[in-house]
């Protein structure tokens, strides 16, 4: 497609955008939640075509997320430059539900969006959601918002906007604190960023909440301290009143400036499955040309606010991402596209050395432990795609399992798994948790399918929009389907609606369980991603 951006620009699990511009190199980080490494960072040069470049987070002093709930872990990132620094500011969350948030704000730094990235330095937990602004006369201030843990009228605890300054040479925080803003009647005020344009300091936030009611609002105030007066066409931007738009969800974003002087705006959006409210590509990035009216306020270049699908961009040619990824694992390193599970250390979980040539995972604890488990999987980002990978694996009991797998959270998976029957033989067996929240209830299918101990099998998925089909092949026959279609759609972040949200979205990815404590282990020889549609 030439000339247009067609949304979103990081499809799959990537929400949150932050975005920040250095000579002509353009960088977004995105939240990773209980995924290891932390914070996802995409580079572009003509913000339509984004390369995910580094996750910074990867040391345990930076983060642990061992114990952090799902959907806890790394919450929206701010990522900026000044002074020859990039600077990172995030949120850990170790909980979220409940009247109470447990979540503390660090800052990290590196000379190089490469690294290395510094030690982190702790600023507070007052609240998540921190950014941080370079003002023009050379302070810092970090925003974020308040936590309020009370029962309020109407279920809101979203406190204001909190602003305090950071002192560079000290690593902390100084001065008093300032609650500059209180949202406007769509509450749920959050993920502040603040700007300074023509003589006014402007606070853009995100309302509403992070589901179909989500929205951008902005305000603004000659003094940083306030106070803010709203913008008069608020909401900025939001899906709630276009239910038929593809892109839904839309908020929580971040503005960036071209060396031309035109100004974009990124924001996180979700994709539902036609005729439903369930988004296994969780929520995503998406990018919207924005414009400073002769009234000073900042509003959307094609006009009204909801968000565009296709965005004029001239001369611009946006490239379609491969129709088909095959890792194999002979460069001894990790492909970049996996990830794990909270754990910085990931040597307990797997081997890319104890056998050449293969990804060896070491059996740990159960489907979706929030503390150890042994899963390596990358983000779904089509509704029509597939998955395969070769096994080796010899289980000794029933405990000890190890295949292919679907997975969203501890409540939310299928699981496609070599194991030992009551009779000892070897089989396939299907895991599936159907969105049983709050008791994780397991239902299991024997499948009838018997391997042969000593030979690799091959396993599969297709997923067609909301269903998915496994399939394996072995001993010389070709693939076969095995097992039911399953409901895919549930892998998302609303689900069957009976669960509060979750903020994620949906990973394809090789696993092993091994809840006997033997660590027994399981080789897989590639793993090959095809997306048939996007």
């Amino acid at each position: 497609m030439t000339d247009m951006i067609r949304n979103p620009i990081l499809p799959g699990f990537n929400p949150d955008p932050s975005i920040c511009r250095v000579g002509d190199d353009y960088y977004i980080a995105t939240s990773t939640f209980e995924w290891y490494p932390g914070v996802q960072i995409h580079h572009s040069r003509d913000l339509a075509n984004w390369r995910l470049v580094t996750r910074p987070l990867t040391t345990e002093s930076q983060l642990d997320m061992r114990g952090n709930p799902d959907s806890c872990g790394i919450w929206a990132p701010c990522l900026s430059y000044a002074d020859g620094l990039f600077w990172l500011i995030y949120t850990d969350m170790k909980r979220y539900e409940g009247n109470f948030k447990d979540g503390h704000n660090y800052l990290v730094t590196a000379p190089s969006i490469e690294g290395p990235w510094s030690a982190p330095i702790y600023l507070n937990s007052s609240g998540f959601d921190p950014s941080l602004f370079h003002d023009e006369d050379g302070r810092k201030w970090l925003l974020n918002l308040q936590w309020d843990y009370r029962q309020r009228e109407g279920g809101d605890r979203f406190g204001g906007i909190l602003l305090q300054q950071y002192d560079a040479e000290r690593c902390c925080l100084v001065g008093p604190v300032h609650n500059i803003f209180a949202g406007t009647e769509m509450k749920l005020t959050e993920g502040p960023h603040l700007y300074r344009h023509d003589g006014w300091y402007h606070l853009l936030v995100a309302e509403g909440g992070t589901g179909y009611d989500h929205a951008v609002t902005m305000a603004r105030s000659r003094e940083i301290t306030g106070p803010y007066d709203v913008h008069p066409d608020n909401p900025v931007l939001t899906s709630r009143g276009d239910p038929e738009n593809p892109l839904q969800r839309a908020g929580h974003a971040d503005l960036v400036e071209t060396p031309a002087g035109e100004t974009w705006m990124v924001h996180l959006c979700g994709r539902p499955l036609p005729g439903t409210r369930r988004s296994p590509r969780g929520r995503e990035t998406a990018i919207q040309k924005v414009e400073w009216g002769a009234d000073g306020w900042l509003r959307l270049a094609q006009g009204g606010n909801t968000p565009a699908l296709e965005v004029s961009m001239p001369g611009i040619e946006q490239r379609l991402p491969a129709e088909e990824e095959a890792h194999d694992f002979h460069l001894g390193t990790l492909p970049q596209v996996f990830q794990w599970l909270r754990t910085p250390q990931p040597e307990r979980l797997f081997s890319l050395r104890d056998r050449p040539g293969y990804l060896r995972l070491f059996g740990r604890e159960s489907v979706g432990s929030w503390f150890e488990q042994a899963l390596v999987a990358r983000r779904q980002d089509s509704l029509h795609c597939a998955a395969e990978t070769m096994l080796e694996f010899e289980p000794e009991g029933l405990q000890q399992f190890a295949g292919l797998i679907a997975y969203y959270n501890r409540f939310k998976f299928h699981y496609l798994a070599v194991a030992r029957n009551d009779s000892g033989d070897k089989v396939l067996s299907l895991i599936s948790c159907c969105d049983e929240w709050p008791t994780g209830n397991l239902t299991t299918v024997d499948t009838g399918v018997v391997l042969r101990p000593g030979l690799p099998v091959r396993l599969g998925m297709d997923i067609r929009e909301g269903e998915l089909q496994f399939r394996y092949a072995h001993g010389g026959v070709d693939w076969q389907p095995v097992g039911p279609v399953l409901d895919a759609s549930l892998l998302s972040d609303e689900g069957s609606g009976r669960a509060h949200g979750y903020f994620t979205g949906n990973f394809l990815g090789m696993a092993a369980h091994d809840i006997s404590g033997r660590g027994t282990s399981a080789d897989f020889a590639e793993f090959r991603y095809r997306r048939m549609v996007n």
